[in-house]
């Protein structure tokens, strides 16, 4: 039997000591960084302290993954984490330690300072939401269509929407078509780009220029142009439904390929709405466009679009939408009204 030294084992006993000793600090360490959230309920949530934004708080839990949790849910929280704070007044804080206590938050900053819960208004905001630079998002999607057999179909449509946003001001450019042929022959085949500038004002008002441009070759438009001043209105911010409303003039120009050219000032309007009604992975829309000429009253174009989108792989989503185009003052030979089903397919970001 191996006989070790008194020195050997007092060694031993001291690096075993070490070794308990730097086990007991690191698991003291990762549990002073767990971050606690408290309900109303009684419920206590333990994870890792993500962001808060629009009256929402996110914790990355061990047991569900990413939580989100509604501001007025919280009577509690304890962020171990060094974060950010925006106010509703305006000021940016910085704390490594945030503490809520009976909807009360206290930090430490230059000295111990405390706020009522409903006056924080985002936790870690990105530069865009600080004032600097703008928030890219957007979506480009396709549908398209196959048929083989007595008839031959092919359709392809594409659409792309993309915005950047800003605490001041926000910009929004669309661009979509379609194409389609019947028994080898075409018979649809139309585009249109359009742009819209916003300047965001006190309270939920903003004012804004759109300018767009189109052409349908089967209904005769060479070329539809349209550019304009509008006013405009955002309802229900902060809640999961988004309403936005607008009003104002444009210059409208129209050129045909057989009939009469027309040239009007029309008065506009938009209604652009958004919820979450089927759950916060869905997307629920209407996009509503309307134009009359001032001074044909049987001139009226509409453009509607109903569409429910929904996640299918990370960022690729799929949605099912209805398109009814109207157009009253449409050439002699050509449908007043064209109505769309489609699936489309697409990259959000």
């Amino acid at each position: 039997m191996l006989r070790l030294s008194p020195f050997i084992r007092s060694s031993i006993a001291c690096l075993h000591c070490a070794a308990l000793t730097c086990l007991f600090l690191t698991s003291l360490q990762a549990q002073a960084n767990v971050d606690r959230i408290e309900l109303v309920n009684g419920s206590v949530i333990i994870g890792s302290f993500h962001d808060a934004d629009n009256g929402k708080v996110m914790i990355d839990t061990d047991f569900a993954g990413m939580l989100t949790i509604d501001k007025s849910n919280i009577v509690a929280m304890d962020v171990a984490s060094t974060v950010t704070l925006q106010m509703k007044d305006g000021a940016i804080l910085e704390t490594d330690n945030l503490v809520v206590d009976n909807r009360t938050l206290s930090l430490t900053t230059r000295g111990q300072t405390s706020y009522a819960l409903d006056e924080l208004m985002r936790i870690n905001p990105e530069p865009w939401e600080l004032g600097r630079g703008y928030r890219h998002t957007g979506l480009a999607s396709t549908a398209f269509s196959l048929q083989r057999g007595n008839t031959v179909l092919d359709e392809f449509d594409y659409k792309v929407d993309t915005r950047w946003s800003g605490l001041k001001d926000r910009y929004t450019v669309k661009l979509e078509g379609e194409v389609r042929e019947a028994n080898r022959e075409r018979n649809t085949e139309n585009w249109m780009v359009s742009g819209k500038y916003d300047r965001f004002q006190t309270g939920d008002y903003y004012w804004g220029l759109s300018a767009s441009a189109e052409e349908n070759r089967f209904a005769d438009l060479d070329l539809r142009t349209a550019i304009g001043p509008y006013l405009g209105r955002s309802l229900l911010v902060g809640t999961p439904f988004v309403l936005e409303l607008e009003t104002g003039l444009s210059q409208v120009n129209e050129n045909f390929g057989s009939a009469e050219d027309r040239n009007y000032v029309g008065l506009t309007w938009s209604v652009r709405s958004e919820s979450q009604y089927f759950g916060a992975a869905s997307r629920l829309y209407v996009d509503h466009k309307g134009v009359k000429n001032l001074a044909d009253r049987n001139n009226l174009i509409l453009n509607t679009t109903v569409g429910l989108a929904f996640p299918l792989l990370g960022q690729i989503q799929g949605a099912t939408e209805v398109v009814l185009d109207y157009n009253s003052g449409a050439v002699a030979g050509t449908e007043e009204l064209d109505q769309t089903y489609r699936f489309r397919l697409g990259y959000a970001w």
